[in-house]
């Protein structure tokens, strides 16, 4: 797959125009050259051929070629709810969702929540899991880029979620929960909320439930925070292309 770029910026075949200092950087570690070919793409759909025009010392020109009505995203747009993991694991399955075609990722505080952040730590993380997020899209060739919202606490969050359509389903070990196989049937918009390390309280689950979400199952064994959230992503995958 040729290099991909994402720029947050309007684009149209015949533009010229100045890379940013990290996109300019990105190609100046691929040692591309004047006349070489990539793709760029600004998460509104499509995207564009593009030739490098210029290497400076900082800062990288391109010409923009024609646009590309490519789509690789899913037919369910899927948000995933999560109480974040702890360290490293919610880089990982930030990447991971993209890769998998996530459509939206919010990241929660919950009752059993270890990671805890508020103010300008919250931003600051949630600014770098979005740039986890668009280095995921640039590799795995998707043309729009998931958004990670703000954090929020599971009260706050639950209270908007209320109003939420399509399939709303909460990870359950509840004797009613259904079984893996619903998520096959999805053909319309999934919201999937999922706990942080130890599962969401009793409390936050009855709420949940109250709230409209349905009790899902992934099977008898119990997965890691982040490991099930991606699990139920690629069976929603697997049904929506």
């Amino acid at each position: 797959m040729p290099v991909r770029v994402h720029l947050d910026a309007p684009l149209h075949e015949g533009a010229d125009l100045t890379l940013p200092p990290e996109a300019s950087r990105h190609i100046q570690v691929l040692r591309l050259q004047p006349g070489d070919a990539l793709i760029v793409f600004n998460g509104q759909g499509g995207e564009w051929a593009a030739t490098v025009t210029r290497m400076g010392r900082q800062d990288v020109d391109l010409a923009i070629g024609p646009h590309q009505a490519t789509d690789r995203e899913l037919a369910c747009p899927v948000t995933i709810a999560l109480g974040m993991p702890a360290n490293e694991r919610m880089d990982t399955l930030v990447e991971k969702a993209t890769e998998l075609g996530v459509y939206a990722i919010q990241p929660l505080m919950c009752a059993r929540s270890v990671l805890k952040l508020s103010g300008e730590r919250a931003e600051k993380r949630r600014a770098h899991w979005q740039g986890v997020a668009e280095a995921a899209a640039e590799q795995s060739g998707r043309t729009r880029v998931p958004a990670v919202a703000s954090i929020q606490s599971f009260d706050a969050w639950l209270a908007q979620a209320a109003t939420a359509t399509g399939l709303c389903q909460v990870l359950s070990f509840g004797p009613d929960a259904a079984g893996p196989a619903t998520l096959l049937q999805a053909r319309g918009p999934v919201l999937l909320l999922s706990g942080p390390e130890g599962g969401l309280d009793p409390r936050e689950e009855d709420l949940a439930r109250q709230a409209g979400f349905q009790p899902l199952s992934l099977g008898p064994r119990v997965l890691r925070a982040d490991t099930a959230p991606l699990a139920a992503l690629s069976l929603l995958a697997l049904a929506g292309g």
